[in-house]
């Protein structure tokens, strides 16, 4: 059954980019930890990119893909279909195996279409903070999955927009990685 995750990297104190939208501080981060039952951070977004079975994400997030797309690189969602949520006419990669959608609507009018996409997989909510927030609201999201980097920004978008309904989230597993990130995960209370 599909379930709506909330997957992404974000700082110890919790932002998800920059106040500019730059995450620098994640794409250069260097570190290392040497414990019992470190894993390997090398495979880990593969092993859970595996499960993803359609996408959504906000605009700014897609600004940013697209961004790094300018230098000839590929849509890296290929065979996923990607809802991108946007009142402003944004541009669509082309290509074989692309389906983005850029659509200006409500979360609950399309989230059966979304999770049908989906199939047996899961539905990954790229970012940012606003959309995760949109889907609590509505209490269709199912899971938070967030790789804590030992960086302190101290100003930035944060994980979620505001304060989420419902009760307190559950644990429900910890890794700890080789580079010294810890991914904490969280089953969301509906």
């Amino acid at each position: 059954m599909s379930r709506t995750v909330y997957y992404c990297a974000a700082s110890l104190d919790g932002y998800i980019a920059e106040a500019d939208d730059t995450i620098e501080w994640l794409t250069g981060y260097e570190g290392s930890f040497e414990g019992e039952g470190v894993e390997p951070s090398k495979g880990s977004y593969q092993r859970f990119y595996d499960g993803v079975g359609a996408l959504v994400s906000g605009a700014t997030t897609y600004e940013f893909i697209l961004g790094h797309l300018a230098g000839g690189g590929e849509w890296p969602y290929k065979g996923k279909p990607c809802w991108v949520l946007s009142s402003r006419d944004l541009p669509v990669p082309q290509g074989e195996g692309v389906d983005v959608r850029i659509v200006d609507a409500k979360i609950p009018d399309l989230y059966d279409e979304m999770i049908a996409a989906a199939g047996e997989r899961d539905l990954w909510v790229v970012g940012g903070g606003n959309v995760a927030s949109q889907l609590a609201d509505h209490r269709l999201l199912d899971e938070v999955r967030v790789t804590v980097v030992p960086v302190v920004l101290g100003d930035g978008k944060p994980l979620f927009d505001r304060r989420l309904p419902g009760g307190p989230m559950q644990l429900a597993g910890t890794r700890t990685f080789d580079s010294g990130m810890v991914e904490l995960r969280y089953e969301v209370t509906r």
